[in-house]
């Protein structure tokens, strides 16, 4: 049969999809782009947000709608979470966050039993909070991609007030770290350049394994384990950097100098409002302890703009705290309200000054970027190169500190280069191949 995959949401999704595509590969079918005529539609939802729920809902719409005679199946953390909506919708086949591979059984099953009467959908949507063990998949990259992602964690414990994520993915487990090793190893024996370990969470892998370790032992090992190939890590909480935590990663020789640190606020009020797990000094110790250990490292992070009860002094206090920060990047979000969790309860801030507030924190975040890129100028990085760019000759890099590069160039897909940088335009960085 002929599958399509339509992923929405996080790493951790893409992931998921990816290893779903080989799995039904190795079963000897077919994967096709979403646009193209399949024998099934998969959506792999994502529901961080109510804006995500919508498109969850577009994309099931979309794939009943254009391809009526066709399965239509829904897994992921909304239909985990949205069952019933799922449901209403006429999703043929319906599965939540676990047993992929499961999943893909019901998805042959409606496949082959497939009619013109559509009956009730074949459902695997199990209790998130039962789960205990973490589920196998296999570790890969997207089609086409130099980079490979390696989960090595699900679940959450955390329990923010305005997120729905661990009623999704249910508690901590991790993979063991042998596992993981092996894992990468494979990785770098089909020729990735680059692991991204993700996860969840990433920042509590190990506290299931209860052998006391934690993520600098799962990176140490992993390292060992694959020489020569780059390492980068997902989103870490700040609880993570310790002295010691930089100390062991900063002599390992492949781990990219780039950290992404959830903040989400810069003021203590709204933090404990939204049940985060430290304070902003505690936040800025991390930074601090980052790029005193770290060769010109990128702190990245994300921002929550607007939440429930913000008023315009705690907004400020959080624009002079992202200056103390600075920032290579931020990805900022107006806050959206997600139904079922205690933020939605709260006093609302105006949908259009939270809108306002995201534009003013967005300039802020642009004038820290263009400011790192600029420290980047004369530099030589080494670029792990993607793609062509454009019609000018361009080749498309990532740096190991994530930033973009563009240098002339053909034919350098999946090759490390080194490259002086020479400018910037605030956005990307521009180069020149070195020998």
């Amino acid at each position: 049969m002929k599958v399509a995959i339509y992923t929405l949401g996080c790493k951790v999704n893409q992931y998921e999809t990816q290893a779903m595509e080989r799995e039904l590969r190795a079963r000897g079918h077919e994967t096709v782009p979403f646009d193209r005529e399949a024998d099934a539609y998969v959506i792999n939802t994502c529901s961080v947000t109510a804006a995500s729920d919508q498109k969850c809902r577009q994309a099931v719409h979309r794939a009943r709608r254009e391809h009526p005679e066709a399965v239509v199946a829904v897994c992921g953390c909304w239909s985990q979470t949205h069952a019933a909506e799922a449901r209403a919708l006429g999703a043929d086949v319906l599965a939540g966050t676990g047993e992929r591979m499961g999943f893909l059984s019901l998805l042959e099953r409606a496949v082959r039993e497939h009619g013109p009467e559509r009956g009730a959908p074949l459902e695997a949507v199990d209790p998130p909070f039962e789960r205990r063990h973490f589920e196998w998949l296999p570790a890969g990259g997207l089609e086409g991609r130099t980079r490979a992602l390696l989960k090595v964690e699900d679940g959450c414990a955390n329990f923010c007030s305005y997120c729905i994520i661990p009623y999704a993915r249910g508690p901590v487990r991790s993979l063991p770290m042998g596992e993981a090793a092996v894992q990468a190893l494979e990785l770098k024996n089909r020729g990735y350049q680059e692991i991204v370990l993700t996860g969840i969470e990433i920042s509590s892998w190990g506290r299931d394994l209860c052998q006391g370790t934690g993520l600098i032992d799962l990176l140490e090992a992993v390292s060992a384990a694959v020489p020569g190939v780059r390492l980068r890590l997902g989103s870490l909480e700040p609880r993570t950097i310790t002295e010691e935590f930089c100390q062991r990663a900063a002599i390992l020789p492949d781990l990219c100098p780039q950290f992404h640190l959830s903040l989400q606020s810069g003021c203590d009020a709204t933090l404990r409002r939204m049940r985060r797990k430290y304070g902003a000094a505690r936040y800025l110790q991390s930074v601090e302890l980052l790029k005193s250990t770290f060769r010109h490292p990128a702190v990245t992070t994300d921002l929550i703009t607007g939440f429930p009860g913000e008023t315009e002094e705690e907004f400020r206090e959080t624009l002079e705290f992202i200056q103390k920060c600075g920032f290579a990047r931020m990805h900022i979000f107006p806050y959206s309200q997600r139904p079922g969790t205690p933020a939605a309860e709260m006093e609302q801030v105006p949908k259009a000054l939270r809108a306002e507030r995201a534009h003013r924190a967005a300039e802020a975040a642009a004038a820290m970027r263009r400011a790192y890129l600029e420290e980047c100028v004369g530099r030589t990085e080494e670029v792990l190169f993607e793609q062509p760019a454009g019609e000018e000759g361009l080749f498309l890099g990532h740096a190991p500190n994530y930033a973009e590069v563009l240098v002339k160039g053909t034919e350098l897909h999946n090759q490390v280069r080194p490259v002086k940088i020479t400018r910037t335009d605030g956005e990307f960085l521009f180069g020149e191949l070195e020998e």
